[in-house]
């Protein structure tokens, strides 16, 4: 009787260490699909959207400055916000500005 008390011990202590390792590969899981995947997706429609972009297109930069694109290099962009300002701001940080995707 012992030693069969002993062996159900180690079977459940070994069941436990399995359902703990389970547990941790859901909630892995439910991270990826939940929030890292749907990000990637956001983040390449985002990148799809830049790469589009063309001169004259309207465009708001991440700081809130809306504008119009006057000239297009690898890593930024010319945008004009006022009749003679023109402001140069990183690629990255332009999104194309939402009365131009809806008259498109």
């Amino acid at each position: 009787m012992n030693v069969l008390g002993i062996l159900l011990q180690a079977a459940g202590a070994a069941s436990s260490q399995w359902s703990g390792i389970l547990m941790m590969v859901v909630i892995v899981a439910i991270f990826y699909f939940f929030i890292i995947r749907p990000q990637q997706k956001r983040q390449k429609a985002i990148q799809k959207a830049r790469e589009a972009m063309q001169v004259g297109d309207k465009v708001v930069t991440a700081g809130g400055i809306y504008g119009k694109i006057k000239e297009i290099s690898d890593t930024y962009m010319l945008v004009k916000i006022a009749d003679g300002v023109r402001i140069r701001v990183d690629k990255t940080s332009v999104f194309a500005s939402t009365e131009d995707a809806q008259q498109k």
